[in-house]
């Protein structure tokens, strides 16, 4: 090879380079931000280097690309679909249906409650009472408006009528009630009636599951009266406690029979009006029954 074929090659090598670096020119720096776009980017987003940003992430060759229909069918219509907040339901409990046997007499007794409403605003009612042969004793019924205060208790209030014992009369009530700590069941109700009569109604019961389906349910009742009422034989103070032990076994929620006993116990004036009429301060009960609710 002649030393000017060589010459020509030793230049054309070396002008390769030049042409594509002409060719390709450097891509220019990115484009800083402003002080005013700086100002508006949230300060997180100020300092990110363009090689922090995430990259696509490419999809493997099975899986199909999402269309329209696929976003549709993820995120369908529900306008016009109703909130469980604002639903309205119904709800009744019989926590009590039951014979009463001892005591010297026999008695059939019920404590009913329920509402109507939706999960914040709802009308309760409680109806609760006992008969025997010769009537009915202290039965009465309750129509109060709920509000909820918190997850677990809600405020009430309205009205309550007493049908028996004595002239019947109305109260005005208000109060609690909800699920205590330790999942106790509580209610605490103040009454005003006629003549500057007050009472103060308490009562806590609890659910201890001993099986899914067999629960021991022990309950108290305590009535306060703020002055005396001889015509419904009721003493100033604490006037009446109610105790009640009850083994239920729950074939379906829904439906429990249950066997238990209950004692009743007079207090103070309550229970010198018992006296004078020859009934007993205290009684003891055993009880048979059906707890239901739908």
């Amino acid at each position: 090879m002649t030393r000017a074929c060589l010459c020509a090659l030793v230049l054309g090598a070396l002008s390769i380079p030049a042409l594509a670096q002409t060719a390709s020119p450097a891509a220019p720096p990115p484009a800083q931000p402003s002080a005013h776009d700086a100002h508006q980017m949230p300060a997180e987003h100020q300092h990110v280097d363009a090689q922090d940003a995430p990259a696509a992430v490419a999809l493997p060759p099975f899986v199909p690309p999402l269309t329209d229909a696929d976003r549709a069918a993820a995120f369908p219509d529900v306008h016009g679909h109703a909130m469980h907040d604002n639903a309205i339901n119904v709800f009744v409990l019989f926590d009590q249906f039951e014979w009463q046997s001892g005591g010297g007499s026999d008695a059939f007794a019920w404590d009913t409650k329920g509402w109507v409403g939706r999960d914040l605003d709802r009308f309760w009612f409680r109806t609760e009472g006992a008969g025997d042969q010769d009537g009915l004793s202290d039965a009465h019924a309750d129509l109060l408006y709920g509000r909820a205060l918190s997850r677990w208790w809600n405020v009430v209030g309205g009205v309550r009528q007493d049908v028996d014992p004595g002239p019947a009369q109305t109260w005005a009530a208000v109060g609690v009630q909800g699920l205590a700590p330790y999942w106790f069941d509580a209610e605490a109700t103040a009454y005003v009636g006629a003549a500057g009569r007050t009472e103060l109604r308490l009562e806590t019961s609890y659910s201890l599951l001993l099986t899914n389906r067999l629960i021991l349910q022990p309950l108290v009742e305590l009535n306060v009266s703020g002055k005396d009422d001889p015509e419904r034989e009721i003493g100033r103070g604490i006037s009446r406690m109610n105790a009640g032990l009850r083994l239920r076994y729950e074939f379906r929620r829904e439906f429990a029979p249950y066997v238990g006993v209950t004692w009743d116990r007079s207090f103070f004036g309550t229970a010198d009006y018992a006296k004078a009429a020859g009934d007993p301060v205290s009684r003891t009960r055993f009880v048979l029954g059906l707890r239901l609710w739908m």
